[in-house]
């Protein structure tokens, strides 16, 4: 082939190979891992086998584990089987192990045994960005996404799931025995083999039947209602779509507004946000070094109790109140339409009319007051518009000037809940198209944990080497 580049014969023997130096650029991200993982303390950390064993087999060091792990994630192979490959194939992974090439058992031992290891690892990346001044703007978005876990929906039972399971076996056993009496009625030998089928069929269905009343006391004795066979801590959680729920774990975390880091993450395996604020506003606080923080958050995140105590930490929360009141809806005013007067602790409704205080009940532990005024109510001219029943009743929790404060803050930040998206949702994009169409590897809570610091660590390094530079980021680690 003329005119074309071409290579070497492969027959073609050097008589002085290329080190495997050579093979690695100066701005190949591998050293900065390399870097990363050797500055740190990892017995500090609490990684196991830092110290030798004084008899026996050499083992590998944990910081050459890690590499290959961190090496795995950044580049989306995040199998043991591929890393191991990886360590026997692939140039980069050979500069970085030293050639070495630990089997698949050892690599997926070291992620399953240094758990709390590995996410204190990723914590102190973060630190290293703290110390970089990457988060000097006191501002994060907080988000959750459902991420698959290793169970199947064919997997996990709840009280519902399985009662529709029974009546399904029910009625195709009642199909099959229909099905049964008439191949009986039959003669010849198509029939008779039919009929062996049906049985079989039949038994097996009974069978299954069995397995799911057996399984039905087990849900109906599970805390929450709900058990998992694969993964026993994955939960059934509810997605956007109609009928596309997932069987899995809801990833909460916490992105810096100015740079797009992750600074906080955690994964729990509660279907909702509503508790999350709090804790997370707090996480992100700490990691970020700062005194106070705003923080952003969607309408699934409100509850009056989180925001008391996000207020109470130093968080400044902006998270929309949801209308829960179908009152809107069918036409009528709003709780939002009456305005409160705290000199009076009274409510004014839209025909100007006093609301005064009548009662203060507790209901799920929240002290709540409540305020109408029926004489009023009885002769307005609005009351088609406000009520159904003899007097429109407004109800005020305690600690309503908190939410009150709140909303008020969203309303001089018109632009705050566009700041959200663009800053939490870009990287859960990112961290489900690094995954691909699949689901976490490990099992159980606390590995999926680890395997989703992981996750984040590597992001975080390929966005900090985008904005800082791979040297300035190398020197930082070294200091």
């Amino acid at each position: 082939m003329k005119r074309f580049v071409e290579g070497e014969d492969r027959r073609q023997g050097t008589l002085l190979p290329e080190c495997l130096e050579d093979y690695v650029s100066e701005e190949n991200p591998v050293r900065v891992i390399d870097v990363f993982v050797d500055e740190l303390d990892l017995q500090g950390l609490g990684f196991e086998g830092v110290t030798p064993e004084a008899t026996g087999r050499p083992g590998y060091h944990p910081g050459l584990l890690l590499k290959m792990y961190v090496y795995g994630y950044i580049n989306q192979i995040t199998s043991s089987r591929k890393l191991e490959r990886e360590a026997q194939r692939n140039v980069e992974m050979m500069w970085l192990t030293g050639r070495l090439a630990p089997d698949f058992k050892t690599i997926a031992d070291f992620r399953k045994d240094n758990g709390p290891a590995i996410r204190a690892g990723c914590r102190r990346f973060i630190a290293l960005c703290r110390k970089l001044d990457l988060f000097s703007h006191a501002v994060a978005a907080i988000d959750g996404s459902k991420f698959k876990a290793v169970n199947t929906r064919d997997k996990n039972f709840t009280r519902a799931s399985i009662q529709r399971r029974m009546e399904q076996v029910e009625a195709s056993i009642e199909r099959y025995m229909a099905a049964l009496e008439t191949a009986d009625r039959l003669e010849g030998e198509i029939a008779r083999t039919k009929s062996v089928r049906l049985k079989e069929k039949i038994a097996a269905l009974r069978e299954q039947m069995r397995d799911f009343q057996a399984l039905e006391v087990q849900v109906h004795a599970a805390p929450d209602q709900q058990i998992s066979l694969t993964d026993p801590d994955a939960r059934a959680m509810a997605t956007n779509g109609k009928g596309t729920g997932m069987v899995g774990y809801n990833v909460q975390t916490a992105v810096d507004a100015k740079h797009h880091l992750i600074v906080a993450h955690e994964v729990t395996n509660v279907g909702n946000d509503r508790s999350q604020l709090a804790n997370m506003g707090a996480l992100a606080k700490a990691e970020m070094g700062v005194e106070s923080l705003d923080v952003l958050a969607d309408r699934g995140y409100f509850s009056g109790e989180e925001v008391l105590a996000c207020e109470t930490l130093g968080v400044i929360p902006y998270v929309p109140r949801p209308l829960t009141s179908g009152a809107k809806a069918d036409g009528r005013f709003g709780k939002q339409d009456f305005v409160y007067i705290p000199e009076q602790n009274v409510y004014r409704c839209p025909s100007g009319q006093v609301l005064p205080h009548h009662m203060t009940t507790v209901e799920k532990g929240l002290t709540l007051h409540r305020y109408w005024d029926r004489a009023s109510c009885q002769a307005c001219p609005l009351k088609a518009r406000c009520t159904p029943s003899k007097e429109r009743r407004v109800t005020r929790w305690e600690h309503e000037a908190v939410i009150e404060a709140m909303q008020d803050r969203l309303e001089r930040a018109p632009k705050a809940m566009r700041i959200r998206r663009a800053t939490v949702e870009h990287p859960f994009g990112t961290l489900k198209a690094w995954m691909g169409a699949t689901h976490f590897r490990m099992r159980r809570l606390e590995n999926v944990r680890t395997e989703m610091s992981l996750h984040v660590l590597a992001y975080n390094l390929k966005r900090v080497i985008a904005i800082i530079g791979m040297q300035p980021l190398m020197e930082a680690m070294r200091a």
